[in-house]
């Protein structure tokens, strides 16, 4: 199908502690509250021109409110509602006026897991700020991977209803495929998708400027007490670094950088086998991944999403 979204815009969490929650992204994270309304707060990188990268929702149960992804004209987002409807794919709103900072035209509906997708247009730019040497905070969203307990159904779903392309897999000879990298652009990935026992967030990605500030906001966060989960490394699929921590809530959150653009003309998906520590850490620098590690972003059911009809 024709490719019509165009970037991740923002990733959405409802938070049983929200002032915690509030304090670690607009604090040691590197973010900033740019607006807040009766609960809920919105967040932006300094360095981008999204209104907001993260939204934060005081709730009882911690759980993924909604993935947002843009597109590059109104006239777009009515082609995809279409498209979703006559695919069979089931609608929450329709498209509209988005009522959020920046406005925006957009609409909601459910993936094949249940989770709740955004896709807007025309949403204002917000007046950004140059980074400054070694600040080294988040410039923009980088990526989003999340659980499915069936990885090729939810696959083939989003290149069949969102027109993603596969990059790259990774697999084991013990345990078969176990992710898949997505694209809609020439980055390597804006989403990847996680062989997982329920459906859930796996991590939120945040790119840093270079891999020196994303060293320096790897050991600012770390001096800060945060929990770190793997790194710092550099991945082989995407050739992007990492350093993976929990915020308040057991939610997994990255610093990266460097993420690999294709051309992809030429590209061809490749599988990597993950059990070859050259595969999930190129430099050998990251602590080990076991089980343990694995295990921390399978991250707790998200009772947000149900099970949807294969469509």
């Amino acid at each position: 199908m024709t490719r019509l979204l165009t970037h991740l815009r923002h990733v959405d969490l409802a938070v049983p502690d929200y002032e915690k929650q509030l304090d670690f992204y607009a604090g040691v994270w590197g973010l900033t509250q740019v607006a807040e309304d009766s609960g809920i707060s919105f967040l932006a990188a300094e360095g981008s021109p999204e209104q907001y990268i993260v939204r934060l929702r005081r709730a009882e149960e911690k759980r993924l409110d909604l993935i947002s992804y843009g597109a590059a004209t109104a006239a777009d987002v009515d082609t995809l509602a279409e498209q979703l409807l006559a695919g069979g794919v089931q609608l929450i709103t329709r498209p509209g006026t988005v009522d959020t900072p920046g406005g925006g035209y957009g609409f909601r509906f459910f993936d094949v897991d249940g989770r709740t997708i955004e896709v807007s247009a025309d949403v204002a730019t917000r007046t950004h700020r140059r980074i400054e040497e070694k600040e080294s905070i988040p410039v923009r969203l980088s990526h989003v991977v999340v659980n499915s307990p069936d990885l090729d159904r939810t696959r083939t779903w989003y290149e069949q209803h969102l027109g993603f392309a596969l990059s790259d897999t990774l697999a084991s000879p013990h345990m078969g495929e176990v992710m898949h990298f997505m694209r809609i652009s020439n980055q390597h990935h804006s989403m990847a998708i996680a062989k997982g026992p329920h459906t859930s967030l796996h991590h939120i990605s945040f790119e840093l400027r270079g891999v020196d500030e994303y060293m320096y906001g790897t050991g600012r966060v770390l001096r800060a007490g945060v929990r770190k989960i793997w790194g710092p490394g550099r991945h082989l699929a995407g050739n992007n670094t990492f350093s993976y921590f929990l915020d308040p809530h057991g939610n997994t959150v990255e610093y990266t950088t460097e993420l690999e653009r294709l051309d992809e003309d030429s590209w061809h998906p490749h599988v990597y086998d993950f059990s070859q520590p050259e595969v999930t850490d190129q430099w050998g620098t990251a602590n080990a991944m076991s089980e343990i590690v694995a295990k921390e972003s399978f991250n707790d059911v998200d009772r947000g999403c149900f099970t949807a009809p294969p469509v």
